[in-house]
Parts: structure tokens; C-alpha cells; sequence
């Protein structure tokens, strides 16, 4: 898969195209870089499993916080405003909330 942006063009694997699914991001810096894991939290496990870390510098970290903030206005205009806990750092429910699984 090939996209054009600004007068370059991007190349994307078809495996990395698929993505990797994330529930849970877990952000670090230091005076120079963020590192940003992307973890998948599952039911009845105590272990969140980082799935993907991405490593950028100060400038490129505040550009992506831009986008992001520039892409939700996009989305809440199309479908509505996102809501979130009213806690400040809701607890993750090791069980999402539902049914403990048996076998």
C-alpha cells in the first residue's frame, strides 16, 4: 500500500497496515525523547502485554499531540462528542466489567 502526502509518498507493508489493536498506552520521557507503549489489557490477566513502543523526539511528540487534538475536533463534529469517566484515573477492570470466563 503507497499513500502521497506533501509531496512524498509513504509506503506501508500489508502486516503493518492490518494495525495492532491497543487498550492502554503508557508514556514516558526524558529531556530529550517520549517513548510511547501501546499494550492490550485482556480480561482475568494481570499482565498488560506492550505490543508496539514508539520512540520520538520532544518536537515530533507536541506535533503528534496536535494532530491527535486536530483529528478528535474532526470526529466529534462527525459523531458526536466523546465522553469520558468523570474520574480523573478511572481503575482498569481486570475483568472489563463483564462475566469471569470458565472453561
Amino acid at each position: 500500500m503507497e499513500n502521497s502526502n506533501n509531496g512524498f509518498s509513504i509506503e506501508i507493508a500489508d502486516d503493518i497496515a492490518e494495525g495492532v489493536y491497543s487498550n492502554l498506552a503508557i508514556i514516558a520521557h526524558s529531556t530529550s525523547e517520549f517513548v510511547i507503549d501501546f499494550a492490550r489489557l485482556m480480561p482475568n490477566t494481570p499482565k498488560a502485554k506492550v505490543k508496539s513502543r514508539i520512540i520520538l523526539n520532544a518536537e515530533h511528540a507536541k506535533r503528534l499531540l496536535l494532530a491527535l487534538q486536530e483529528n478528535i475536533t474532526k470526529f466529534e463534529k462527525q459523531n458526536g462528542k466523546i465522553i469520558l469517566s468523570e474520574q480523573k484515573n478511572p481503575p482498569i477492570p481486570m475483568n472489563f466489567g463483564g462475566m469471569k470466563g470458565e472453561a
